[in-house]
């Protein structure tokens, strides 16, 4: 099993002066990114959705009480994990005093909890619980992304900020598709723009659109071998606090990701 990259030693994963100029076209900064760790650089130095820029550096500046003595990342957010993936995991986008302040994606709150702790149960994750970028976290055989790398305002992106954004995964999906076995979509969102990003590729997206489902499972043909896309509600506080999603019902999603990476290529 791999080894996961190790974050920075102070600070977050990607230091914040790694890529020297600022990101305006993130189609040109992605296509020219030779591996994950100048394509999370240049991720980090995004400024080409004005909306984004402006509340994730509001949300930095004014902060929420209880962290009123942290300092935050207010910056795109970069993927984390293990750069020889065969899992990868997409959410919607970080949360504005989550991974919008600790500059890790999924870490600082609720949901992130609820993550990590389901990683580490089936074996991807190093511990259970992810508090800051310096904590010591590290995830094997599993890469964390997100459609979106900036926090919006109400959780909510435009449909321009996800298209502006999409380059992104999809040089991920180039960068790790060799190794590649599994991709876990955690809610509706994330479904829907995987299967989008993936049949705008030419992959063989079964018609009509597979449905979402908390389970949902469907295999597609890639250029190096069957990939499996697999479906779970967001570990959001309104499904979780509903009991919409539980944690046996989210260690399924997990223990089935994980059938999946160990399965030996042909």
């Amino acid at each position: 099993m791999s080894e996961a990259a190790e974050p920075g030693p102070t600070g977050p994963a990607t230091p914040p002066d790694s890529h020297p100029e600022p990101v305006e076209d993130p189609a040109r900064a992605a296509a020219g990114s030779p591996d994950l760790a100048t394509l999370n650089a240049a991720v980090a130095s995004c400024r080409a959705c004005p909306r984004l820029v402006e509340w994730r550096e509001t949300v930095a500046r004014e902060k929420r009480a209880s962290y009123a003595d942290e300092t935050y990342w207010g910056r795109p957010v970069p993927a984390f994990g293990d750069p020889r993936a065969s899992v990868l995991v997409v959410g919607l986008a970080p949360a504005a005093h989550g991974a919008n302040r600790t500059g890790r994606m999924f870490t600082g709150d609720r949901s992130g909890d609820w993550l990590f702790r389901a990683l580490h149960r089936a074996g991807f994750a190093s511990r259970p619980d992810g508090r800051s970028a310096d904590d010591g976290l590290r995830l094997r055989n599993l890469w964390l992304t997100a459609a979106v790398h900036c926090a919006p305002p109400d959780n909510r992106p435009t449909a321009d900020e996800r298209r502006t954004c999409r380059p992104w995964l999809e040089r991920e999906l180039d960068l790790l598709a060799p190794g590649l076995r599994c991709i876990v979509s955690l809610g509706g969102f994330s479904w829907d723009h995987v299967l989008r990003v993936l049949r705008d590729r030419d992959w063989p997206v079964p018609v009509p659109k597979p449905r979402f489902g908390h389970g949902a499972e469907v295999t597609v043909e890639g250029p190096h071998g069957p990939l499996a896309l697999l479906a779970s509600y967001h570990p959001s506080q309104q499904n979780t606090f509903t009991g919409r999603l539980t944690e046996p019902a989210f260690d399924r999603v997990w223990s089935r990701a994980r059938v999946l990476a160990d399965t030996p290529t042909e």
